[in-house]
């Protein structure tokens, strides 16, 4: 879906998986599951394909292409987009994400830009995808998912998201 209100399909849930460490206080290991009831219908794959599971080694370089894309607000001023909304960020340091924020664990990684121009907003945002592809134009990896942050697009407030790579295990222990 590109524009609200224009669904193509509308996928009916069958089961949510929530990591069983969730911790609604902290946001560590904020990473659930969807299992839907019946697979895309395949005219939809023009539209909807599939994204690159990393590696646990993987590891993003500044040479990557770095996306969040989202339904969420546009700015603090809690303005909701009509169109889903994309911002090309970069992955930062460990020591950069916890210099904003203190206590970010090795589960977590920030993305954004140091202006805060270009940023995830937890209201709308949360658990869509920060994907980066490899350079020359090579395979999209999902790398992150939006999970927290302070406000949104604040300078030197980045957006924090659950580091994908840190998760490989479990999902395949619930997909297989």
């Amino acid at each position: 879906m590109l524009t609200q209100g224009s669904a193509k399909y509308v996928a009916e849930i069958q089961r949510i998986v929530v990591h069983e460490y969730y911790n609604a206080y902290t946001f560590d290991y904020d990473i659930a599951l969807l299992q839907l009831k019946k697979p895309w219908p395949s005219s939809l794959s023009p539209l909807v394909q599939p994204i690159c599971l990393p590696p646990t080694s993987h590891t993003v370089m500044e040479s990557h292409h770095c996306w969040v894309t989202g339904w969420g607000y546009k700015s603090e001023e809690k303005v909701l987009p009509t169109v889903l909304q994309k911002a090309e960020v970069s992955i930062l340091t460990q020591t950069q994400c916890k210099k904003s924020y203190g206590p970010v664990t090795s589960r977590m990684l920030c993305a954004g830009v140091p202006s805060g121009e270009r940023d995830a907003c937890r209201q709308g945002d949360s658990g869509g995808p920060l994907t980066c592809q490899t350079p020359g134009k090579g395979r999209w990896f999902l790398i992150g998912i939006v999970s927290w942050g302070s406000g949104c697009g604040r300078p030197n407030l980045p957006g924090v998201y659950t580091r994908v790579t840190k998760f490989i295990s479990w999902i395949y222990s619930h997909i297989s």
